[in-house]
């Protein structure tokens, strides 16, 4: 999944630098220097020269800090580091050395643009007047040109990369959904995401009631025997107050979608899931005539800080997962009472380093939401637990059936045809990362060990309904709806 381990073992070192100095309260002063820290010179690393080198770390501190690595700041979560992607081939469509600089020279008479002149050895294009039709690779009888995709841009699901007359990588605000598969692509390291570390750290010192919100797929992102009860530990010795599994909230959004599952499905009318803010944004943006089939139940990330918040007004609550899209629910839904901040698994991981804090194997049961709760960071794992809770409480959907769209081309797929209406069933589970949750942009571990690990967490779970335990939790009133 990852492009290169080297790109993301230096993006986790500038989070680490960042926590650090953060907690020591030396950021300000210390900040500039960052950069000499990690490249000390007077060789490069991996790149042209130290300056340039400097300069991408520089603009990953500030990405570390909340801010835009540039001048311009379009508001996205999603950035482009500029002095990275200067790095990347300009031109889609290149010529190979399989280029015999024939006589016939299809490929300059099918370019209408004049991107094409004879070569010494082969014939070249010139990248400033190239429109990336592709008639010339079409036209070439050797095969010599070949389509080069840029990694970011074939990764996108939504065609939101573009480039700039540079040719640096540009994103589309108008497209992106924010669901951050292009980070881990780019090669160079020339596309990241804007932290919440410092703002979450400065909270912790000023002695704020900071609260975890653990997602449920980070069970078995770091072994078997790293529990919850694990993370609760690591969690209050970095500073937080406390910490809250939001299995419990996706408790919470299991009732509340059940509810409005089986209302929707009594008057004949047809509902998609609300939970993966990058499946929200999806039919927001490309599909804006199905967004008032948009559950109004509000994420389990939500349902969680609304519990929390509820029971002490002052709290200032912190998710944690594999999540970038999670940021932008934060930052551009603003839902009340949503989570204050989102870290992700690199982002709390840096802060732990920060403090010489590790997550230990750790045997007291830990357990606030129900096994199905804890299956919502699974592609499926909504369905089950609203048909579990409708069962519980003696109702069905009938013949309706759940469209279980898997990964954003799937999840396209059903809108097009709930679109059109020709989609069989009425109600769509969406998941724009393979697997759910647990094949996020920023898991720690691959899919298969991260499965092994999880099945056995979750086998020794408490098997308590999850009705049982919205009852429970039921004592403290807050809204379940946007």
């Amino acid at each position: 999944m990852l492009a290169d381990q080297n790109v993301i073992g230096l993006k986790h070192l500038v989070l680490y630098h960042v926590a650090k100095l953060a907690f020591e309260g030396r950021l300000e002063e210390e900040r500039d220097n960052i950069p000499y820290e990690i490249i000390p010179g007077p060789k490069p690393l991996s790149r042209c020269c130290i300056y340039k080198e400097r300069e991408i770390i520089r603009q990953r501190v500030r990405l570390a800090e909340g801010k835009a690595p540039g001048r311009k700041d379009d508001g996205n979560m999603v950035q482009v580091i500029s002095s990275a992607c200067e790095d990347c081939p300009i031109s889609s469509y290149t010529v190979t050395d399989n280029c015999q600089n024939c006589a016939g020279k299809a490929c300059i008479n099918a370019c209408r643009f004049g991107a094409i002149s004879k070569g010494e050895k082969h014939s070249k294009i010139d990248a400033m007047k190239c429109k990336e039709c592709g008639m010339c690779a079409k036209a070439c009888p050797y095969n010599a040109i070949a389509h080069l995709v840029r990694p970011c841009k074939n990764a996108c699901p939504v065609d939101a990369i573009t480039y700039d007359e540079n040719g640096l990588s540009v994103i589309n605000e108008e497209k992106c959904i924010r669901c951050g598969h292009c980070v881990h692509r780019c090669p160079f390291g020339a596309i990241g995401t804007r932290s919440y570390i410092v703002d979450v750290i400065e909270h912790i010192k000023a002695g704020d009631k900071v609260f975890a919100m653990v997602a449920p797929a980070a069970e078995g992102q770091f072994g078997h025997d790293i529990t919850m009860g694990s993370w609760r530990n690591a969690l209050k010795d970095v500073g937080f107050t406390d910490m809250i599994e939001v299995a419990m909230g996706a408790d919470f959004t299991t009732k509340s979608e059940a509810d409005e599952w089986f209302e929707a499905n009594e008057k004949g009318e047809s509902k998609t899931t609300s939970c993966c803010p990058a499946f929200v944004n999806l039919i927001r943006k490309h599909y804006p005539e199905l967004a008032d089939n948009i559950s109004t139940t509000v994420s389990p990330m939500c349902m969680t800080s609304r519990y929390i918040k509820a029971c002490d007004p002052e709290a200032y609550t912190v998710f944690i997962g594999p999540c970038i899209a999670k940021k932008s629910e934060v930052a551009l839904q603003k839902i009340e009472g949503n989570a204050d901040a989102v870290l992700t698994f690199s982002d709390v991981r840096a802060m732990m380093r920060a403090k010489n804090v590790n997550l230990l194997p750790d045997t007291e049961k830990y357990q606030e939401g129900s096994v199905y709760g804890k299956r919502y960071g699974n592609a499926g794992g909504v369905t089950a637990s609203v048909l579990r809770y409708l069962e519980e409480t003696g109702r069905s959907l009938g013949d309706s059936a759940v469209y279980k769209a898997n990964g954003v081309l799937d999840c396209k797929k059903a809108l097009v045809l709930m679109k059109m209406g020709r989609l069989p069933e009425k109600f769509i589970e969406g998941m724009v990362c393979e697997g759910g949750c647990v094949g996020g942009p920023s898991v720690h571990c691959g899919e298969a060990e991260s499965k092994r690990s999880r099945d056995t967490l979750i086998g020794q779970a408490d098997d308590r309904t999850i009705s049982d335990n919205v009852q429970f939790y039921s004592h403290v009133d807050f809204e379940l709806h946007r």
